[in-house]
């Protein structure tokens, strides 16, 4: 077995947890090292069930409707007048989900003999929800009552799964910020909002695993914002590094080198900024998110050679986003392709 593992990023299209966390364990379970529960149901839109639970919260209305058909046509909301948004009035149901899950996780990983597997807990960016909830011009007011939220239920979480669990973060807005950023300033946007990604870090329990994910975003399997090349991320990446607390181990990092709508390039200069990350310490793994079903497995061994090869390490391997807006037999699919390219030699 090589060194690399295959990485869920979170949603699986299945009925229930168990299932979702049986199928992808069956597929690929000797190389994984966390699993998601699969963000069945209302979440295997990532945070669609969030943002539209704020139709029946008090203290919100709605400022403009959406029916989430593209990324200009999503609903936005305001704050009633003479009300205010508080941590205490947010509940995002992050750690109910997981409590709930875990016992299915623990049967799963003994009934398989995977005893290092960790539970994976999907957490959004506080950014993240403040810009889709309230809209950009509103997103840096607002985002301070989710980050105590999240904090709290990261805090609930951690107080019963310990090192058991791993908490992914997970960011397409901060990511499409550092691409839309002119190449001039993209250093300095990437260090503004690499210090907000790490403060959920460094707000837990010392001890507390992580990973992050970056993205492009996956609404209708469309990316919110195509990369040009790797610079972005590159750029993102170290400055997370930089700001990341001591204490909070950072696992890995996931990146997305394609996207729902198109396939990993096979245009090596697209892949050079890549090289800049050779001192990305050994104990951070480096998740390439670039299988898709729209190429062939040469051409994706292809692409995994060469981010190999600029980084100077092997690269874990993954999809670019979550798999819930796919079928089961595409999601199997998948799973299967990353562990055969997991497998390469």
């Amino acid at each position: 077995m090589s060194g690399r593992s295959v990485h869920l990023v979170g949603s699986y299209p299945a009925d229930d947890a168990r299932q979702a966390m049986t199928a992808a364990v069956r597929a690929a379970g000797p190389r994984l090292r966390t699993l998601a529960d699969g963000e069945v149901g209302e979440r295997r839109n990532w945070v669609m069930n969030i943002i539209d639970g704020f139709r029946d919260h008090p203290d919100v209305e709605l400022r403009r409707d959406g029916d989430w058909s593209g990324y200009g046509e999503t609903p936005v909301f305001r704050v009633k007048r003479g009300h205010r948004l508080t941590a205490d009035a947010l509940r995002l149901r992050h750690a109910r989900d997981a409590e709930t899950s875990f016992a299915e996780f623990t049967k799963i990983r003994a009934d398989h003999g995977l005893d290092g597997l960790a539970f994976q807990v999907g957490i959004p960016g506080d950014l993240d929800l403040a810009l889709f909830a309230f809209g950009p011009a509103r997103a840096l007011a607002r985002r301070g009552a989710f980050r105590e939220a999240l904090a709290r239920e990261i805090g609930e979480i951690a107080a019963w799964g310990g090192r058991e669990v791993l908490f992914q973060l997970e960011y397409p807005v901060e990511l499409v910020m550092a691409a839309s950023a002119p190449a001039p300033l993209r250093p300095p946007v990437a260090r503004f909002l690499a210090r907000g990604m790490a403060r959920p870090a460094a707000a837990a329990p010392p001890g507390t695993r992580f990973g992050v994910h970056l993205c492009v975003g996956d609404l209708n399997h469309r990316a919110l914002k195509r990369l040009a090349s790797t610079a972005p991320l590159v750029a993102l990446t170290r400055a997370l590094l930089r700001a990341w607390p001591d204490g909070r181990p950072l696992e890995y990092v996931h990146v997305p080198l394609a996207s729902g709508d198109a396939p990993p390039t096979l245009d090596t200069a697209f892949y050079q900024d890549l090289k800049r990350l050779r001192t990305m310490p050994r104990d951070v793994r480096f998740i390439a998110g670039l299988v898709h079903p729209a190429q062939d497995v040469e051409d994706q061994r292809h692409v995994l050679r060469t981010v190999e090869t600029l980084l100077g390490r092997t690269a874990d391997v993954s999809s670019p986003c979550g798999l819930g807006r796919s079928s089961p037999a595409e999601a199997e699919q998948a799973l299967t392709r990353a562990a055969a390219l997991a497998a390469l030699t």
